[in-house]
């Protein structure tokens, strides 16, 4: 069973309309549509209409009523303005992705000071049916215009340990959102079922919190995380140093695994600003008891600095691309 926002079903428009004009021609709109055979379900200031017959409602709008005075949601969030529904409606193929799971994933090697593998971190690739590529910089901004980062999230987080099931020893860092999880015991009992039954160890899989907007209810966050190691589960803080991963953040949440954001390690050795941050949230990971982790190394004169100051694990294109089959053995210089 899944909720209503990890579902890929036909979006419903609610739509407001505001204004004298606006509002005697109401009732002409919704007789139009019902006898288009247009599903309508009339509201106190508009209606709700499926996608189906979006189409319809727009050309009438644009023809009979003041567009700037109305707007559209979907999934009750925030109202916008009518001219951006076409766009919503463009990125319909974000449905299909979502509902064929036409993801695979890549691994990334995490590594110890040694140069050994450690872990990799599992990202997501996504692709049209024909097999083209679609880059992350669509497919998102596609499924928040259309509501589906839940559904995205999910199949992301499912396909990640599908993938992370052939790695044995390793450990898997696993992205995930953790506004898109509105209920840690619904909506995350598919992933540990999917665990159990392909045998994976809860301890192989590190459930990475990232987010690009601020995480409001950090209590919410607690709760996510408290069910992930009730179960057996690793987790880490992302992007520490970046956006809303700041070291209250980090005390509060007393990761498993704190990864340093890339833009403190990249020119770490020579950039004394950097050094002081990389520096901060060493001490205070190994405060909480946080295992400290470089993510973005490129260079050996930073991965050299950040060893011999006490980070433990690293990770960056100085040791591997993201690749379609974990590699088994690392070359650098």
């Amino acid at each position: 069973m899944e909720c209503n926002n990890c579902s890929v079903n036909e979006l419903k428009f609610e739509i407001k309309v505001e204004g004298e004009l606006n509002q005697s021609i109401l009732p002409q709109v919704i007789e139009h549509l019902t006898r288009r055979n247009i599903e309508v379900k009339e509201k106190e200031q508009g209606l709700i209409i499926p996608e189906s017959g979006a189409k319809e409602f727009m050309d009438f709008c644009e023809h009979f009523m003041a567009t700037d005075r109305v707007e559209f949601r979907i999934n009750k969030e925030e109202w916008k303005p009518f001219s951006q529904i076409e766009t919503v409606m463009d990125m319909q193929w974000i449905d299909n992705v979502i509902k064929k799971e036409l993801i695979t994933c890549h691994y990334q090697p995490i590594i110890n000071g040694d140069g050994t593998i450690f872990a990799y971190e599992m990202l997501s690739r996504f692709q049209n049916e024909d097999g083209s590529m679609i880059y992350p910089n669509e497919i998102f901004p596609a499924a928040k215009s259309r509501g589906r980062l839940y559904a995205l999230d999910r199949v992301c987080r499912m396909t990640a340990v599908k993938y992370a099931a052939k790695l044995e020893d390793k450990k898997a860092f696993i992205n995930f959102i953790p506004t898109s999880i509105y209920s840690p015991e619904f909506c995350l009992r598919s992933t540990t079922l999917l665990a159990n039954q392909l045998n994976v160890d809860p301890k192989q899989l590190v459930f990475e919190v990232v987010e690009t907007e601020q995480v409001d209810d950090l209590d919410h966050l607690k709760r996510i995380l408290t069910y992930y190691k009730e179960r057996g589960f690793n987790y880490a803080l992302d992007d520490v140093g970046e956006g809303f991963s700041t070291a209250e953040v980090l005390a509060e949440l007393k990761p498993q695994y704190m990864k340093l954001d890339m833009q403190y390690v990249q020119g770490v050795a020579e950039e004394a600003g950097k050094q002081k941050v990389a520096l901060s949230f060493l001490e205070k990971a190994i405060a909480v008891g946080s295992v400290p982790l470089a993510e973005g190394v490129e260079t050996e004169e930073d991965f050299n600095w950040l060893k011999e100051k006490g980070y433990e694990l690293f990770q960056g294109y100085y040791f591997g691309k993201p690749e379609a089959e974990p590699r088994t053995e690392l070359v650098y210089a």
